[in-house]
């Protein structure tokens, strides 16, 4: 996995964190002509972990992004495309909102993205990396000490290498964002999440349904068997905490009570993994030679695939700002390229974590004026399809110009107005 590392080993970035964002960026600098070492533990043999539980949804630019990086190819008979996103308000208000169906038809598109596991994610990644990326080091980061010129990393095993920028994609307790001095907000919900996967009788016909319901919301997403789809539980601390000491009958027959005849009969749900709900924001996105990536830079409650696809786009932009430093013979990890870098994402990050954010408490509110302008607000999506259209498109692709990464290929579809 890479050739071993020896003192004074220089490149253009190190990439620290071997997940999804960190291994997709680390590809991207590599496909722009950066000298890159990804730096961090390779995913786990999906057959020798235990079972995965939790899936990626893909939006459109995403898998143009991995189209581009030649990771696709081996994702493609694994995913599952998304064809209509269904939002059902199972809450007890009395003022309820009107069921909603957002299709990908009305854009002119097969599909909004795609459904893949994580695992077969990160092993497609991590398999690409392994061919395509200067150097792939299986260990983790000690310590990084940022001078003027370049940022010294010393590894777990001892040795050390140094690099003009350090892409910081090592998660919510980043050793990147802590080096470069960066602080982060971090917020809690009294809420946590389920992630499993079940069987149903009713074919999911490539649709993803999510019912809001008071204190969270319960997500299913359509997998390449269908019959089968993915879930997410969002609910109160105290009572995921108690479907996740339900045994595999119990639990089943409490989601067929959520779900109700949405998908038929309910059976077979798969090993179960709960996380708590939670949000972080970077202070900065880039300071001293170290630019954050994924969650080091961001993380939002798991509501409308935004999360692992702003990751994604994070990874492109860095990309383009690489390049073009790279172009004209410019430091990597210079002050131009981390200004560059913040412009390209701040806006795309704040209104994220706003939006998802607004969206979480919503739910969580009992206040009978904001659930009636958020029922208002879906019955006008409902009713008036440009603005549904114009709503969707602002799900697909962030407020600024794509990454050049994330551009199709081929001219997309026209779309209607």
């Amino acid at each position: 996995m890479g050739k071993p590392t020896s003192p004074g080993d220089d490149f253009d970035v190190a990439v620290v964190g071997a997940g999804p964002a960190g291994t997709a960026a680390a590809l991207a600098l590599a496909h722009v002509g950066a000298k890159v070492a990804l730096i961090g533990p390779p995913p786990p043999n999906a057959q020798a972990a235990r079972p995965e539980t939790r899936t990626a949804a893909l939006l459109t630019s995403s898998v143009d992004f991995l189209k581009r990086l030649n990771v696709w190819e081996a994702l493609a008979p694994h995913a599952a495309p998304l064809k209509a996103i269904r939002i059902v308000d199972a809450s007890r208000s009395l003022l309820r909102s009107p069921d909603i169906a957002f299709e990908a038809r009305e854009l002119g598109l097969e599909a909004f993205g795609y459904n893949v596991a994580n695992t077969t994610l990160n092993e497609a990644l991590y398999a690409r990396a392994l061919d395509a990326v200067a150097q792939v080091i299986p260990e983790s980061v000690a310590a990084i000490a940022i001078g003027d010129r370049t940022a010294e990393l010393t590894l777990s095993g001892g040795s050390t290498l140094t690099a003009r920028l350090v892409a910081g994609a090592d998660g919510r307790q980043s050793v990147c964002r802590d080096a470069a001095g960066i602080e982060s907000s971090v917020w809690r919900y009294d809420q946590a999440a389920i992630a499993t996967s079940f069987r149903h009788t009713i074919s999911h016909d490539g649709v993803s349904t999510e019912l809001h319901r008071e204190l969270g919301s319960v997500t299913t997403v359509p997998t390449p068997d269908p019959h089968t789809s993915s879930l997410i539980w969002v609910g109160a601390t105290a009572e995921i905490d108690d479907l996740m000491s339900c045994d595999d009958t119990d639990f089943a027959a409490h989601l067929q009570d959520r779900l109700g005849d949405t998908l038929g009969a309910v059976s077979d749900a798969g090993p179960r993994a709960s996380f708590p709900v939670a949000g972080l924001t970077a202070k900065q996105l880039a300071a001293k030679r170290t630019a954050l990536i994924g969650e080091a830079a961001h993380i939002l409650p798991p509501i409308g695939a935004q999360g692992l696809n702003l990751g994604l786009r994070d990874a492109a932009a860095l990309a383009d700002c690489v390049a073009g430093a790279l172009r004209q013979g410019h430091d990597p990890g210079g002050l131009a390229v981390l200004a560059a870098y913040i412009r390209a994402r701040q806006l795309d990050v704040m209104s994220r974590a706003i939006g998802v954010d607004l969206l979480n408490r919503s739910l969580l509110t009992g206040l009978l004026p904001v659930q009636a302008a958020r029922g208002m607000a879906l019955a006008g999506l409902n009713a008036f399809a440009p603005l549904r259209r114009l709503v969707m498109r602002a799900g697909l692709a962030p407020p600024a110009r794509l990454p050049s990464l994330m551009r199709p290929v081929t001219a997309p579809p026209r779309l209607r107005a």
